[in-house]
Order: C-alpha cells, then sequence, then structure tokens
C-alpha cells in the first residue's frame, strides 16, 4: 500500500506543530528574559539594589535628624552658627578654620584672613 506525500504531512503536521509549541515555551523558560538563567542576574541586581537602599537609608536618617536639628521651635545652635557662617562667609579674623571635607592627611589649618572670603 503506498500513501500519497499529501497524508503523511497532514498526519505528521499537527505532532510536529505541537512539538514546536513546547520547544518554543522551553526555550523561554531556560533562556529567556524571565528564565532560569536569568535568575543570577536578578540575584546580583537584588544585592547591588539592597547596598543602594542601604546607603539611602542612613542617609535619610541623617537627613531627618539634621531637619529636627533645624526645627524652628528647637532650633540646635551650634548647627545654626554652622549652616549662618557657611552660608553667609562670616568668619572673625581670629578664627582658624579646619575644613573637616577634605581627605584625611590634607586638613591644614588656615587663618581666617588668609581665607578667601566668600559672598
Amino acid at each position: 500500500m503506498r500513501r500519497s506525500p499529501f497524508a503523511l504531512i497532514k498526519r505528521v503536521a499537527l505532532p510536529a506543530v505541537g512539538l514546536l509549541i513546547v520547544a518554543n515555551f522551553l526555550g523561554y523558560a531556560l533562556v529567556g528574559t524571565n528564565g532560569a538563567l536569568a535568575w543570577g542576574d536578578y540575584r546580583r541586581a537584588k544585592q547591588e539594589r539592597s547596598v543602594e537602599l542601604a546607603r539611602l537609608e542612613a542617609e535619610r536618617v541623617r537627613l531627618q535628624h539634621r531637619a529636627q536639628l533645624l526645627d524652628p521651635r528647637r532650633a540646635d545652635p551650634d548647627l545654626a552658627d554652622e549652616l549662618i557662617r557657611r552660608e553667609l562667609g562670616l568668619v572673625r579674623p581670629d578664627e582658624i578654620i579646619i575644613d573637616m571635607d577634605r581627605a584625611p592627611g590634607a586638613t591644614e589649618a588656615q587663618p581666617a584672613a588668609a581665607r578667601p572670603e566668600r559672598r
């Protein structure tokens, strides 16, 4: 008995299409954007985000504390004096300025008269 090629193709087409669909889903499950091989990238990204979150939380706590010190009802006099002097450049001639923002070892004390005046 001889079968026609059209009948053979018709008989194999449905299982072949099903196999292609299953292979497509398996491929996406392994190498897709949310696949098994992307888990390492997600873990690395999560770890980076956790470090960034901890840094931002520390910054938030610092800023919250600073905002409490600037409360108009009970402002911290030292912080207010520091802000006024920094923003307005008010320094007496007999004061010595120590810049704490520089790297360790690079800090030099300058008499106020030698410091360039900011306005």
